[in-house]
C-alpha cells in the first residue's frame, strides 16, 4: 500500500504539474523537476526514500539511451557527420576543458575536475529540442545546429559511463580484481553483445513478431533492453552503456519503429519520474544557506558555455543572431550530468556534498533557460532595430511585376515557378536567418518588414500587378494586407491563410484570392483514398468536387457570422446537414438511374 499510496503521489504531481509549465512555455522537465522538489523532503515531504526512487527512476534514463542508439543509423550519422563531430566535439571538449580547469581553481582533485568538466558540458536534449519544437525553430540553422550538438553529447555520455569506474581513487572503490582484468571484461563483453547481438537479435524478434501479440512484442523489447544492460552493468560499466549498444544493434532491423513505439510509453513514464526524483534530490535548504554562491555558481555556468558556444558558432560561419540563438539554447546543464554525478558520487570521486551542490546548480540553470532564451529575444530585437530605422535592403528590381512578402515553405514554391517562367518578382522576409540562408543558395531576397510603407514603396507596390501575401504569422500577415489594401487600392493581393480563420480575416481586408495552405492537398489526398478503397476515379472526382464548391460557399456565408461563436457554431451544423442531404440525394438519383437501366432492355427497343 505504501508504494501504491507513492505512485499515485508521483502521477498527481505530474498530471498537476507538467500541464501547468507547459502552458507556461516553460517546457515538461522543468514541470516534472519542479513537482519533485514540492512533493519532496524539502517542501511536503509526501515522499522520502528519493535514492530508492532515483535508481528505480535510471531506467527512464536507460531507455532514453536504447531510443537514441536505435535512432541513430549510420547512414543518417553519416550525413551529420561535420555538424556532429565538428561543432558538437568542438564544444564538449572546449567546454570540458575550461569547467574543468575552474574547478581545478576550486580546489578539486584532477579526477573531479575532469568529471564536472564533462558533465557540466552537456545540455538538455529532452529540455532543448522540446522548446525548440515548441518555439517552432527545430529546422532554423542554430536549431539544426542545436540538435547535431546535442547529438554528439548523447555519443559522448558512453565512453563516460565507461570512463567513470576506472578514475576511482582507490582500490576500494574499484570493481573487484585487477583494473586491466576489469577493462579486458568490459571489452569482452561490449564485443559479445555487439556480435552475439547481430546473429541472435532479429532471429528471436521474427520468432516474437510470427506471434503477433503486441504486449509480447513489447516485453521483448523490453527483455532485450534489461538482459543486455544487466550483463553490461556486471563487469562495472553502466546499463545505459548496454541500452545504447542494444539500440544501435537493432537500428537496421525492420523492428526498429515498433520498438521505438513500444518502449516510448514507459521510457516516457520512468524519464519523467528520473526528473520528478531530481528534484526531490534538491536540497532546498542549501539554497537558503548559500543563495549568493549557487546563484553566482548559475550564472557562471552559463556565460562561460554562452561565450564558448557563441565563438564556436562563429568560427563556424554562422551569423551572430544565430550563434546566440545556439549559445543560449545550450547553456543550461543536462539531464546526464546527473546521471554522471551520481555514478562518480557511487566510486568515490565526488563526496556526497559536492554532488548535492552540483545538482541544484544545474536544475537551476536549466529552470533559466526559458527566461535566457526569452532575454536573448529581447536583445535580438534590439540590436536589430537600428537596422530598421536606417532602412532596409536596397531594392533594385526594376520591371517586377508581383511582390512576395514572405519567402518561406509557399513563397518559395511561387517565386521558383516564376522564375522558371522567366517572371521578374521581388522577395521580402522580415527573417534575416531566412535571407541569409536564401541567399546562400543564389535567391535574392531583400530583408524587411512588408507591413511598412515605405518598403513597399521601394519595391514599387505602385507599378506591380500582383502582391502575394506568403507571410506565416497571421498577425503580421493581416497587417501587411491592410497597409497594401489601404495605400495601393489596385493591386491585386493573393493571400495565403494557415486556417479559415485566418481567411476570414483576409476576406475582412478585401483580399482577390484566397488559399488555404492545407485545402487543396487535403481535398487530393482525400480523392486517392476514395479511389484506392473502390470508389471509381469518376465518382471520387465527382465527390471531391462538390465538397470543394460545398465548402467554398460555407466559407463566404460563415465569413458574415464568425465574430459570433454561437452563430458560427450553428451554421457549422447547418453546413453539415446541409452536405450530408446533399450526397445523400445524390446516391438517390444514382440510384433511380441504376434502376432505370436495369428495366430497360433490348427487348423493348423492338
Amino acid at each position: 500500500m505504501p508504494q501504491l499510496a507513492e505512485t499515485a503521489i508521483f502521477l498527481a504531481a505530474a498530471v498537476l504539474a507538467v500541464p501547468l509549465f507547459r502552458r507556461f512555455k516553460l517546457g515538461a522537465v522543468l514541470g516534472y523537476l519542479a513537482a519533485g522538489v514540492v512533493i519532496g523532503p524539502s517542501v511536503l515531504r509526501l515522499v522520502a526514500n528519493v535514492d530508492n526512487i532515483l535508481r528505480f527512476a535510471e531506467l527512464g534514463v536507460v531507455l532514453l539511451l536504447f531510443v537514441i542508439g536505435l535512432e541513430l543509423q549510420p547512414s543518417r550519422l553519416w550525413v551529420l557527420r561535420r555538424s556532429v563531430f565538428g561543432l558538437g566535439g568542438a564544444q564538449v571538449l572546449a567546454s570540458a576543458l575550461v569547467l574543468g580547469l575552474i574547478a581545478v581553481a576550486f580546489g578539486l582533485s584532477w579526477r573531479a575536475a575532469l568529471v564536472i568538466g564533462f558533465a557540466l558540458a552537456m545540455s538538455s536534449t529532452a529540455f532543448v529540442l522540446q522548446i525548440l519544437a515548441e518555439r517552432k525553430e527545430l529546422t532554423t540553422r542554430y536549431g539544426r545546429s542545436a540538435f547535431a550538438i546535442l547529438l554528439f553529447q548523447d555519443l559522448a555520455v558512453i565512453p563516460l559511463l565507461a570512463l567513470i569506474p576506472l578514475l576511482a581513487p582507490g582500490p576500494d572503490a574499484m570493481p573487484a580484481g585487477s583494473p586491466w582484468l576489469a577493462g579486458f571484461k568490459a571489452l569482452a563483453v561490449i564485443a559479445a553483445v555487439v556480435l552475439g547481438g547481430r546473429v541472435v537479435l532479429r532471429p528471436a524478434f521474427d520468432i516474437v513478431a510470427r506471434a503477433d501479440i503486441q504486449e509480447i512484442f513489447t516485453a521483448a523489447g523490453l527483455l532485450v533492453v534489461l538482459s543486455v544492460s544487466l550483463l553490461v552493468s556486471s563487469v562495472g560499466l553502466s546499463m545505459s552503456l548496454g541500452a545504447f549498444l542494444a539500440g544501435v544493434l537493432l537500428a537496421d532491423s525492420e523492428y526498429r519503429h515498433e520498438l521505438e513505439a513500444a518502449i516510448e510509453p514507459f521510457k516516457g513514464l520512468l524519464l519523467g519520474l528520473f526528473f520528478i526524483a531530481v528534484g526531490m534530490s534538491v536540497d532546498l535548504s542549501l539554497i537558503a544557506r548559500e543563495p549568493a554562491t549557487i546563484v553566482a555558481a548559475v550564472v557562471g555556468l552559463m556565460l562561460t558555455k554562452f561565450a564558448i558556444l557563441f565563438a564556436i558558432a562563429k568560427l563556424a560561419g554562422q551569423g551572430r543572431q544565430s550563434a546566440r540563438n545556439l549559445a543560449a539554447a545550450l547553456s543550461e546543464g543536462g539531464e546526464f550530468a546527473f546521471v554522471l554525478f551520481s555514478l562518480a558520487a557511487g566510486y568515490r570521486i565526488m563526496d556526497a556534498q559536492l554532488v548535492d551542490w552540483l545538482v541544484v546548480v544545474v536544475t537551476l540553470s536549466m529552470a533559466a533557460t526559458p527566461f535566457a532564451l526569452a532575454l536573448n529575444d529581447r536583445l535580438s530585437r534590439r540590436l536589430r532595430k537600428p537596422r530598421s530605422e536606417e532602412q532596409f535592403d536596397t531594392i533594385d528590381e526594376a520591371d517586377s511585376q508581383v511582390i512576395i512578402a514572405g519567402f518561406g515553405r509557399v513563397g518559395q514554391i511561387v517565386g521558383r515557378i516564376l522564375s522558371v517562367q522567366k517572371i521578374a518578382f521581388t522577395a521580402l522576409d522580415r527573417n534575416p536567418e531566412q535571407v541569409e540562408t536564401m541567399r546562400r543558395f543564389g535567391r535574392k531576397v531583400y530583408y524587411g518588414d512588408a507591413s511598412r510603407l515605405d518598403l513597399l514603396r521601394a519595391a514599387k507596390a505602385d507599378k506591380a500587378k500582383l502582391f502575394v501575401l506568403a507571410i506565416d504569422d497571421v498577425e503580421a500577415s493581416i497587417q501587411t494586407a491592410e497597409t497594401v489594401r489601404r495605400h495601393f487600392p489596385t493591386l491585386k493581393i493573393y493571400a495565403r491563410a494557415r486556417n479559415r480563420f485566418h481567411a476570414y480575416r483576409l476576406m475582412d481586408v478585401g483580399c482577390e484570392l484566397i488559399e488555404r495552405e492545407t485545402f487543396r492537398s487535403s481535398l487530393q489526398l482525400s480523392e486517392q483514398v476514395l479511389t484506392a478503397l473502390g470508389v471509381s476515379e469518376w465518382s471520387a472526382q465527382l465527390t471531391v468536387s462538390r465538397f470543394k464548391a460545398h465548402d467554398e460557399q460555407t466559407l463566404e456565408r460563415q465569413h458574415a457570422v464568425y465574430h459570433d461563436e454561437t452563430q458560427l457554431r450553428q451554421t457549422s451544423i447547418e453546413a453539415a446537414k446541409e452536405l450530408e442531404s446533399l450526397f445523400e440525394q445524390d446516391r438517390e438519383e444514382a440510384a433511380l438511374l441504376n434502376a432505370e437501366a436495369a428495366a430497360f432492355s433490348p427487348s423493348d427497343v423492338r
